[in-house]
């Protein structure tokens, strides 16, 4: 079975842990090294051993440049809560963490102020800079990464190009009606969301394409699942790199959504908030609506919501089950549930052993 999931943040990391925990681990595929001109993520890959395969495609509109290293937070929360690394409380960043750097940047005076770099985090971009700098695509730096965490999961940034995520906002001490663009990381951490705000757009290169093994991984799935990420700031921006969507629209594969809401409200993180700009509802049927039915111009074949929940979209099988992600176990049956909807049947397999083989 070939399981795609867009992905992006916390939410989209528990979600990835769900899906491995009922298919088991993708190991991971030697021949894809870096050092030998390819990349480890493409889905075509040989691997040894293993019946499925799970391909993550991640967020990389919160990417950005801070204190001369590249930061790549989607992708380092998927990797490291697959790889056993994550600090669990916060949901992000590296478990027994220290912040030495961030306290000596302060001394300093550096800016940005308001971003801090835990010490283990920071080698991570360190490494990934280096790497950037050498010539190596977004793409195959997640590979060589992946090879310390072994994650069990081929994660994909949606580009190897710049692709940020910028916040149009009311201008500081500005005229009446005056606006400027920010980082959606600024917007996000330092003003926590909490200024007035205009709209989203994508800041990068004028010919931004997929990473390598994307399109494909879409079009070669059974299923494609949208993870219970933020629809705006995450599948929103990997939906908006040129190729997805289409990708989206032409795949044999049934597209089902997860609800990233329960009693029409977000478990965590601001998804409101950005919906409120683009003028959507926070409830799970306006959700889907944005997203819209493949039998029309979205795409979307399912969409599932939490118990209680309600959801009714022309061209969309509704569908509703338990959504708090309390557990692998309890994300896995979440995982069976959406692809029920749709008919696409998942293998029986003893809840706990994806865990405990990556463990």
């Amino acid at each position: 079975m070939k399981v795609t999931v867009l992905v992006g943040g916390v939410g989209g990391a528990r979600f990835l842990s769900g899906v491995r925990e009922l298919l088991g681990p993708t190991p991971f595929p030697g021949p894809g090294d870096p050092d030998q001109g390819g990349t480890a993520t493409a889905p075509d890959a040989e691997v040894d051993g293993g019946e499925h395969e799970i391909t993550a495609i991640v967020n990389v509109g919160d990417d950005a440049w801070m204190h001369g290293v590249r930061i790549c937070p989607d992708l380092d929360t998927c990797m490291y809560t697959l790889g056993g690394g994550i600090d669990r409380e916060r949901g992000w960043g590296r478990v027994d963490e220290t912040w030495h750097a961030k306290e000596e940047l302060a001394a300093y005076g550096a800016d940005p102020d308001w971003f801090g770099l835990g010490d283990r985090d920071l080698a991570t971009h360190l490494i990934r800079t280096q790497m950037l700098d050498a010539g190596y695509r977004l793409s195959d730096v997640t590979a060589a990464l992946c090879r310390r965490w072994q994650p069990g999961v081929r994660l994909i940034p949606a580009t190897d190009d710049r692709h940020e995520t910028h916040v149009v906002v009311a201008k500081p001490d500005g005229d009446d009606g005056e606006r400027v663009a920010i980082h959606f990381q600024e917007w996000w951490v330092r003003h926590r969301a909490q200024i007035p705000t205009f709209g989203f757009a994508q800041v990068g290169s004028d010919d931004t394409r997929t990473a390598p093994g994307v399109t494909e991984a879409i079009a070669a799935a059974d299923i494609v699942l949208l993870a219970p990420s933020n629809p705006v700031v995450s599948i929103g921006a990997i939906v908006s790199v040129p190729g997805v969507r289409s990708a989206l629209r032409t795949t044999s594969a049934p597209v089902v959504g997860i609800s990233p809401v329960i009693d029409n409200r977000p478990l965590r993180g601001m998804a409101d908030e950005c919906l409120s700009v683009i003028g959507v509802e926070t409830s799970a049927e306006a959700i889907a609506a944005h997203y819209g039915a493949r039998s029309g111009n979205g795409i979307l074949d399912g969409w599932l919501v939490a118990d209680g929940d309600r959801a009714a979209v022309d061209g969309v099988a509704i569908g509703s089950a338990p959504l708090l992600m309390s557990d692998p176990a309890t994300t896995a049956q979440m995982v069976r549930d959406a692809c029920a909807l749709v008919g696409v049947a998942t293998p029986d397999r003893n809840v706990g052993a994806a865990e405990r083989s990556t463990s």
